[in-house]
């Protein structure tokens, strides 16, 4: 079940890479239109303002679409043969099930209104059909419905006469039928889960500083399993803590909270939610300076030129594994202390009054949070770098500590024959004996071979940054030292599932993968 858990949560990271880039363009987008920020320049009718007003309604498109963006997505990551034929069938399945759901509510008293769709609450228009807003909930379950009918009838074979109907034909068929009986469950049924909801971003919007602490310690503790996907996505894509979740509302605000003159904790309590990415950028500081620190005089060197533009990539673009998973592995209870410090990050920074959506690094940063808010709320930029800069320091003398204290082989430590790298770029041999020039196939060439090859691969997925794999044999895998020579950062084990850490060229690796099973 963890597995299958853990699988799931991999594939919703599929559509989320999307949000990137387009809530940069968003936010700068709203920051150029605003007269207080950059002048009369951004006056209504201008052609500065209308341009940028094309680039505000562009970016949109991801965030008023997010709910088609996963159903189409999650079958990419889950579906187990054509994945492309899936997401064809959820995306159809899932609009009729909406279009259920309108017929019944105009053809039956149940007390809603679709004809208010834009001013109404619990109602939302999606690829042109007024419906309920079931939000990502809806979304995922109804795709993972089609998932499930997928991998189960894709493949049944119908009588000859019938068999322009077989394939994704049977399994829109299918949903087709399911979708309707479905449709009248949820007008039944949604409304009520749709007032818990509300309930709960209220408990949440109160839970002040606390809430925000075991929230953001959630979902660094949870990295390791794969699970966080389950607690910031909740928050910061969906209605946990305010509809439409906490970046959605923020992007919408943007101007209005920047010409705020008070407290950004006053005017958007719900920022404390959009934490969990806030360690990202200062604590590779510490942990990066403690490693150096702490490497052998003779490698030190050698040490740096690894760890500096691991922990620029860190800090700059949000990506931190190769640095929580290095002393994961060396030290479990660091990463404890890791997910500790980070929430401590975190409520320190929201009881000084400090309340945004933060980026997964400086350059989101730059353009979701300190130039918005440079000119009214320099005051809560300061806080963020001063209490980050502080807790890098704190990171530093910790972990400078535990690495001495426990002889922890980090970067610089190993043995004095070991070279000092996260991954090796020594050549790959070509199963055909061709020559392989693709980083990425190499890769997958040398991953297939170090996991008994491809009659002993189960199951294939990826998350951001993880190729997951389910294999038949665990012990036909090789040791964690031939996937590092490899190019991977390191490797998780749980009975049959592997986790090989690859980094942000893992869908192309898992592309050749695919390829060569």
């Amino acid at each position: 079940m963890m597995q299958k858990i853990q699988r799931f949560g991999g594939a919703m990271i599929t559509p989320v890479l999307l949000f990137a880039f387009s809530g940069i363009m968003l936010s700068f987008a709203i920051l150029f239109q605003n007269e207080d920020i950059v002048g009369t320049i951004a006056s209504d009718g201008t052609l500065w303002a209308n341009m940028w007003k094309i680039v505000e309604n562009a970016g949109w498109v991801v965030f008023n679409h997010m709910e088609i963006l996963f159903v189409i997505g999650l079958p990419i990551g889950l579906a187990k043969k054509s994945a492309g034929r899936a997401s064809l069938a959820a995306f159809v399945i899932y609009m009729t099930w909406n279009q259920n759901i309108n017929t019944i509510l105009n053809t039956w008293d149940f007390g809603i209104n679709l004809a208010e769709v834009a001013d109404t609450i619990g109602i939302k228009e999606i690829a042109g059909v007024a419906t309920l807003d079931t939000n990502l909930v809806g979304a995922l379950a109804m795709s993972g419905l089609v998932i499930w009918l997928h991998n189960r009838f894709y493949d049944t074979p119908l009588p000859e006469w019938l068999g322009v109907f077989s394939g994704t034909s049977f399994v829109v068929i299918l949903g087709f039928i399911l979708s309707i009986p479905l449709a009248f469950l949820t007008v039944w049924i949604w409304p009520s889960i749709q007032e818990f909801i509300y309930r709960l971003q209220g408990v949440m919007a109160n839970s002040g500083t606390a809430g925000v602490g075991i929230y953001v310690f959630l979902e660094r503790i949870l990295i390791p399993t794969g699970l966080h996907h389950f607690i910031w996505q909740p928050f910061e894509l969906g209605p946990a803590i305010v509809e439409g979740g906490v970046l959605n509302s923020w992007l919408e605000n943007l101007g209005e909270i920047a010409a705020h003159t008070g407290s950004l904790r006053e005017v958007f309590p719900e920022g404390g939610f959009g934490f969990h990415n806030v360690s990202k950028v200062f604590a590779p500081i510490g942990i990066g300076a403690a490693m150096i620190k702490t490497a052998r005089p003779e490698k030190r060197q050698k040490a740096i030129a690894l760890i500096v533009p691991t922990a620029l990539t860190a800090i700059l673009a949000g990506i931190t594994e190769p640095f929580e998973f290095t002393f994961l592995f060396l030290a479990p209870q660091l990463f404890f202390i890791h997910a500790l410090l980070a929430a401590g990050m975190s409520m320190t920074m929201y009881a000084l009054g400090v309340a945004a959506n933060i980026g997964g690094g400086l350059i989101s940063n730059f353009s979701y949070f300190i130039i918005p808010m440079w000119n009214n709320h320099l005051d809560s930029i300061l806080i963020f770098f001063g209490v980050g800069l502080a807790f890098s320091v704190i990171y530093y003398f910790i972990f400078n500590f535990a690495i001495t204290k426990w002889d922890l082989k980090t970067p610089g430590r190993e043995p004095e024959n070991a070279d000092v790298k996260m991954y090796s770029k020594q050549d790959y041999k070509n199963k055909k004996g061709e020559t392989v020039t693709n980083p990425n196939q190499k890769k997958a060439i040398h991953f297939l071979e170090g996991l008994g090859g491809a009659e002993n691969i189960a199951e294939v997925n990826n998350c951001v940054s993880r190729l997951r794999l389910k294999v038949n044999d665990a012990s036909l895998v090789a040791d964690d030292q031939y996937f590092k020579e490899g190019g991977a950062h390191g490797v998780v084990r749980k009975d049959n599932a592997i986790q090989i850490i690859v980094g942000l060229e893992v869908p192309k690796v898992r592309d050749f993968f695919d390829d060569l099973l």
